[in-house]
């Protein structure tokens, strides 16, 4: 038989060295808690950058993809002018060949 006095139940009552060890488990399991709860915070808060940055990437996104749009659109605009100056030259040369072969044969 044990030397501590029986409970109500038939168990012993617990000694101030149990209930200090007991106390000592739950003040580290707290702790580990604590850490566990930290540790989520700080995983969650991580996310929520992430996803902030992406949000952001893909603004950005949208934004060059307008931008490249309306420069495909100008460089469009930009060569077709340019095939008409072309052509424009080639006529002017055209007649200016023209008036001067007409000058030599008269």
């Amino acid at each position: 038989m044990s030397d501590r006095p029986a409970t109500g139940l038939g168990q012993p009552e617990p000694t101030s060295a149990d209930i200090d060890a007991a106390t000592r488990r739950l003040m580290a399991a707290l702790d580990a808690l604590e850490s566990a709860v930290e540790r989520r915070r700080e995983a969650d808060r991580d996310e929520n950058e992430l996803a902030s940055r992406i949000q952001a990437l893909g603004a950005d996104r949208s934004r060059l993809a307008d931008e490249l749009d309306g420069s495909l659109v100008k460089s469009r605009r930009l060569e077709r002018s340019n095939r008409e100056i072309a052509e424009r030259l080639d006529a002017a040369i055209g007649s200016i060949r023209a008036v001067l072969d007409a000058g030599e044969n008269s």
